[in-house]
């Protein structure tokens, strides 16, 4: 192969995927990531999958309104190019590309420091599926590559990561250490629900989240790796993820909300929206409960949500299937939950869903235009990251994608949280701006 990369003067991406043995992904992360290197972590500990991807061999970074088209052209080109080894029928064999983009096409401000869309191949990609460890390695082939000191190069990192295997049970669990907090401005917030409801009632608006953040500075460094071990402790039925921009700023957080998930072209989506606090006791959690499933108020914020991911979803020319209604129950707060369900043609992209479907009025509003500029307007800080979509897609279109809710910006020994709530006809701004706390304190609990 390398004598046609000479002859042709071609560069092409050997992917290799082998089973290793059992070790923690998180691990990895933090023994293989260098300081200078973009890197995603992604875990769902209830479906027993984590995945760490490190290092980048093809990577795309752009701004702009066609960022998810330009996405999936890169991803299609990179494939070309790309010859595969292993078992194939393996979880999370095969090249995956990891990709993170910013809630907005473009960002407002200019010092943000990740772009509205990266996507990547990683050099190193370590996920564990059904207690079953496979490594990927993708490698970079043309005429100048010493194929001797490459191999022995993969298999020294092999060893390494095999070696971690027996440290995987001793990630203890961190307390939060003693922040200084920025005051959050809930008179600010507060006047900004009145301000939205004034406008919902004089116009077409239905709803716009609002979000708040929490700037906190810690006496250290945070700890990347101690503070995603602790969100994924503390908040089990979550979406752990982690990316950073290999600059020194990583966007944390654990979401309880999937925007699509891809697996042999049968597609989940979650309308997720409407919210109540759990309860200190079961009586207490099951009137919270009870109060939230019949209030007209989040069941009509609920529906906003469910009615535009099958109009999305229609547009494109799936047949979306609505199951069953439920509760999705985390550690501090409860929420309406219907999961929708579809089988996507070959030709459907999963780029052209998350395009289609981002933002839903589950993190914008509706009308989502209208609710998008209005956005703008209220919030005084940049989204970047936050309540846009991050995950994997691999060469046979499967994917997840969650969306980058209940997240953190770290920098250094500086951190600023997210959180939003949904307003329509009918919030309270005093029960609103408690929703918001509630999910930032929640965060807060796990930096470390």
């Amino acid at each position: 192969m390398q004598e046609k990369c000479v002859k042709n003067n071609c560069r092409r991406i050997v992917s290799i995927s082998q089973e290793i043995d059992l070790v923690d992904p998180l691990l990895v992360l933090d023994k293989l990531t260098q300081a200078n290197e973009i890197n995603f972590y992604f875990e769902d500990k209830g479906k027993g999958e984590a995945i760490a991807a490190i290092d980048s061999v093809a990577k795309l970074q752009i701004d702009g309104a066609d960022r998810f088209t330009q996405a999936e052209y890169f991803i299609k080109s990179c494939l070309k190019n790309i010859i595969n080894f292993g078992n194939a029928n393996q979880g999370f064999s095969g090249p995956h590309f990891f990709c993170y983009f910013s809630f907005f096409d473009k960002n407002a401000q200019l010092d943000y420091p990740f772009p509205s869309a990266t996507i990547f191949l990683p050099r190193w990609q370590v996920a564990v599926k059904n207690q079953r460890c496979i490594l990927v390695t993708n490698i970079i082939i043309n005429e100048s590559v010493n194929i001797q000191n490459l191999l022995e190069n993969v298999q020294n990192k092999i060893e390494f990561i095999q070696s971690l295997e027996y440290y995987s049970a001793h990630i203890d669990f961190f307390p939060a250490k003693f922040y200084k907090k920025s005051v959050t401005n809930a008179t600010g917030f507060k006047r900004s629900v009145v301000s939205v409801l004034e406008k919902i009632r004089s116009s077409h608006l239905s709803k716009i989240v609002l979000a708040d953040i929490l700037d906190v500075k810690s006496s250290n460094h945070f700890n990347l790796v101690k503070s995603l071990n602790n969100l994924r402790q503390i908040h089990p039925n979550c979406y752990i993820f982690s990316t950073s921009n290999g600059k020194g700023q990583n966007f944390i957080g654990a979401s309880p909300e999937r925007l699509i998930s891809i697996n042999n072209q049968q597609l989940i989506t979650d309308a997720l929206a409407g919210s109540a606090p759990r309860g200190k006791t079961p009586a207490e959690d099951a009137a919270n409960a009870n109060r939230l499933l019949n209030s007209e108020k989040e069941k009509h914020e609920h529906s906003l949500v469910l009615d535009f991911i099958t109009q999305r979803l229609c547009q494109l020319g799936l047949l979306p299937q609505i199951l069953a209604p439920r509760l999705r129950q985390l550690s501090n707060i409860q929420h309406l939950w219907t999961p929708i369900s579809a089988t996507v043609p070959a030709n459907i992209h999963p780029l052209k869903i998350v395009a289609q479907l981002h933002p839903t009025p589950a993190v914008a509003g509706a009308a989502r235009d209208v609710a998008c500029a209005e956005i703008r307007r209220y919030e005084n800080f940049e989204r970047g990251l936050y309540a846009a979509p991050l995950g994997w897609i691999d060469s046979q279109g499967n994917c997840e994608f969650i969306v980058g809710i209940r997240s953190a910006l770290i920098d250094g020994d500086r951190a600023r949280l997210y959180a939003g709530a949904g307003i329509v006809a009918g919030s309270d701004p005093d029960k609103e701006f408690a929703e918001v706390q509630l999910k930032l304190q929640a965060l807060l609990k796990a930096l470390v």
